[in-house]
């Protein structure tokens, strides 16, 4: 087994946390777990919840904290949810009122923190096994997409999936889909591949959030449930406060990437 070094995950949390981190952390501390965040007042908090039960494909629940605390020991040591992630959304009646580096003068004693599996923890995997993933090669973020893929409605809020796309050649397609799904807790296996449009997708080259990636003839779009779902959903729920990850700036956890892998 490889050994990894907490260290290296710190790190990437205190450069988030002074600043000098504002971009994407696709690649970044390779071998540990990374997580969507969603923080919400502890009345919407229980609906939430079980909202991420009903649809654990894009919701995995890794871990979820106490209200008020902006620390979690499952997650990490010496480990800031408030300043911690490199670039937050703030979301006022179902808008998005903006965007921060650091969030501690806004919480609250009631805010409960959700930490939610993200795929950029199974691209290391993939790096290992050889598969290329185009974001990285091309250092932008990753390409994600409303879809028209309904979610179970539960606790107050539905929607639809919001997925992230990988362009793979064939024969990488099919190896990319037999690594990830050992990692059932960064959202598993692929929802769909091929035709965007079946999924309600009409522009591979403008998507929703993150960027666009080359895509070649001979490569086929591959889809997986995203973290940033709940973002949407948030949205369409009109919540009067949550604070989220900005897509693709995800919380770097000491959790090692061995610990929520099917072997």
């Amino acid at each position: 087994m490889i050994s990894v070094n907490p260290s290296e995950a710190r790190a990437v949390r205190q450069k988030a946390r002074d600043g000098s981190l504002t971009g994407p952390t696709a690649g970044l501390a390779n071998g540990f777990v990374q997580v969507n965040l969603v923080v919400l007042p502890e009345a919407q908090a229980n609906g939430f919840l079980r909202f991420c039960q009903a649809n654990p494909k894009p919701c995995p629940l890794i871990a979820v904290s106490e209200p008020g605390q902006r620390t979690c020991e499952l997650l990490g040591n010496d480990l800031d949810i408030a300043r911690d992630v490199p670039a937050y959304h703030v979301y006022r009646h179902g808008e998005l009122s903006g965007t921060a580096g650091d969030v501690s003068d806004l919480w609250r004693d009631d805010l409960v923190t959700f930490a939610l599996g993200c795929s950029f923890s199974f691209e290391h995997a993939l790096l290992q096994n050889g598969v290329a993933v185009r974001h990285i090669d091309e250092s932008r973020n990753v390409p994600m997409f409303k879809t028209s893929i309904p979610l179970q409605a539960a606790g107050g809020f539905s929607g639809h999936m919001v997925v992230s796309m990988r362009p793979f050649p064939a024969a990488q397609a099919i190896r990319a889909i037999q690594i990830t799904t050992r990692f059932p807790l960064a959202h598993g296996a692929p929802v769909h591949f091929g035709d965007p449009a079946l999924i309600g997708i009409r522009d591979l080259m403008n998507p929703d959030y993150g960027d666009s990636v080359s895509i070649y003839s001979n490569e086929t779009p591959v889809f997986w449930a995203c973290g940033v779902t709940p973002q949407q959903v948030l949205m369409d729920a009109g919540v009067p406060f949550a604070i989220t990850h900005s897509p693709g700036h995800m919380l770097v956890t000491d959790i090692p990437e061995s610990q929520v892998t099917l072997l």
